[in-house]
C-alpha cells in the first residue's frame, strides 16, 4: 500500500512528510488505519541522535487506530476493531517476560533495527531505501503494518487522541510512580518535569493517596496545569523546591522522586537525590543520549542516606495490563487524558509541534488524521 509518513533522513534535521510503502501483514501481523498519534519525545530524540536507529527512518511509537487487515495465526483482534499500539511488543516467553518484567521483554533489542519481528524483512520502504520504523511501529504515518503483540484491543468509545497518548506516556509516568516508586498513601512525591509523562506521574501519586505532590517545571503554563492535575506545589527548578520542601516537609524532603524531564542529563541526578529522603527512591523515566554515561551523585550521602535510585521503561509494566486498566480508570473519570492533549496538528505540520513541544506550549501535542490522509 502506497501512502505517506514523517521520515528523517539525516541527523539534525527536521522530519520531512514523503511517499511511503507499507507491506501487507504476513503471519502473525496486522495492518492498522491510525486515527492518531502522540507526539512523545522520545521520538525527537531520533532527530539529534540520541536514540540511535537506521536512516532513513519513520517516527511514532504512541498511536490508536483501526485493524483494517488481520494475518494468519491471529486470534482475538478482527478488523474494525479499535486498537491501541504498545511500544514493547512482549513475547511473554524471554527471561525477562516470565520473571513479569514484560516491559524488558528481549525483543527491545531489535525494537530500532528497522526489520519485522514476524519474518526479519522490512515492513516500509520510501522508493529503494528500506525504513526503520520507530520500536517497528511508525505512528507517523496513517497506515502501519505490526506485530499482533505490539497491539491492544480496546473499547470503540475511547477517543483516539486520548487512546494515542495512553501508548507510551500515560503508562510509563502513571506506572513509574504505582508500579517502580510504589509510592503509598500519605508520602511526599515530587516530579521533575511535567510534560505528557510527568502529568501522568502526577495523577499517579494523587490516585495513591500522596499527601504533597510537588510539581517542577521550568515552564510556568506547565505549573499552572499541574495544580489543575492535582499538584499541591508547584516551582520552577530543583534549586529553588529544596529550602520550601525542607519547611514542608520539616526535613525530611520526599519519599520518592520521579525525574521526568524530556532530556535527561548527569548533573539532574544529585539535585534529585537531594530533593529525596532517606531511605527514599528516585526514579529515572526521562530518556538521555546513548553516549551519555556522566552521572553527578555524592557517593558518600548515596551510601549513608540508604537512597535508591531506580531506571524505568513503560511504567514497569505490560502494556497488555496496564493499557486496559489505565483505559478503565479513565473511562471511570478518575484518570485525565483529554486534558493533556494540548494541541492537534495534521501530520504536515509534525515539525511545528515539535517546536511547540520545545517551547512548553504542549503537555500532550497529538496528529490527527482525517479522510484526507487515509
Amino acid at each position: 500500500m502506497k501512502t505517506k509518513g514523517a521520515l528523517l533522513w539525516e541527523l539534525n534535521s527536521p522530519f520531512k512528510v514523503d511517499e511511503i510503502e507499507v507491506g501487507d501483514p504476513v503471519e502473525d501481523e496486522v495492518q492498522i488505519q491510525v486515527h492518531a498519534a502522540g507526539m512523545c519525545h522520545s521520538d525527537y530524540h531520533l532527530t539529534t541522535g540520541a536514540t540511535p536507529i537506521g536512516l532513513p527512518a519513520l517516527g511514532g511509537h504512541e498511536g490508536a487506530g483501526v485493524v483494517t487487515k488481520v494475518g494468519k495465526g491471529v486470534t482475538g483482534l478482527a478488523e474494525g476493531d479499535h486498537v491501541i499500539l504498545a511500544f514493547i511488543p512482549a513475547c511473554g516467553q524471554c527471561p525477562p517476560c516470565l520473571k513479569g518484567f514484560r516491559s524488558l521483554c528481549d525483543r527491545g533489542a531489535v525494537l530500532l533495527g528497522g526489520k519485522a519481528i514476524a519474518d526479519g524483512t522490512s515492513r516500509v520502504r520510501a522508493g529503494s531505501h528500506e525504513v526503520s520504523p520507530m520500536n517497528l511501529l511508525g505512528t507517523f504515518a496513517p497506515y502501519m503494518t505490526v506485530h499482533k503483540d505490539s497491539v491492544v484491543k480496546i473499547d470503540p468509545d475511547v477517543p483516539f487522541e486520548s487512546a494515542a497518548i495512553m501508548g507510551c506516556a500515560v503508562p510509563t509516568g502513571f506506572g513509574s510512580v504505582t508500579n517502580v516508586a510504589e509510592v503509598q498513601p500519605g508520602d511526599t512525591v515530587a516530579i521533575v518535569g511535567v510534560g505528557g509523562i510527568g502529568m501522568s506521574a502526577l495523577q499517579g501519586a494523587v490516585l495513591s493517596g500522596a499527601k504533597h505532590v510537588i510539581a517542577i517545571d521550568p515552564v510556568e503554563f506547565k505549573r499552572e496545569q499541574a495544580v489543575k492535575f492535582g499538584a499541591t506545589h508547584v516551582y520552577p527548578t530543583m534549586a529553588e523546591a529544596i529550602a520550601p520542601m525542607i519547611d514542608l516537609t520539616y526535613g525530611l524532603m520526599a519519599d520518592k522522586t520521579i525525574i521526568a524531564v524530556g532530556e535527561m542529563r548527569g548533573e539532574m541526578i544529585e539535585e534529585a537525590m537531594t530533593l529525596t529522603a532517606k531511605t527514599g527512591t528516585c526514579v529515572v523515566t526521562g530518556m538521555g543520549a546513548m553516549t551519555d554515561v556522566d552521572v553527578k551523585l555524592n557517593l558518600f550521602l548515596f551510601t549513608m542516606l540508604q537512597k535508591t535510585l531506580k531506571g524505568n521503561i513503560f511504567g514497569g509494566g505490560s502494556s497488555h495490563v496496564e493499557t486496559p486498566r489505565l483505559v478503565g480508570l479513565y473511562k471511570s473519570g478518575l484518570l485525565k487524558v483529554d486534558e493533556m492533549v494540548t494541541s492537534t496538528y495534521r501530520l504536515e505540520d509534525i515539525n511545528d509541534g515539535y517546536q511547540d513541544m520545545l517551547d512548553g506550549k504542549n503537555i500532550r501535542g497529538v496528529i490527527k488524521y482525517t479522510d484526507a490522509d487515509w
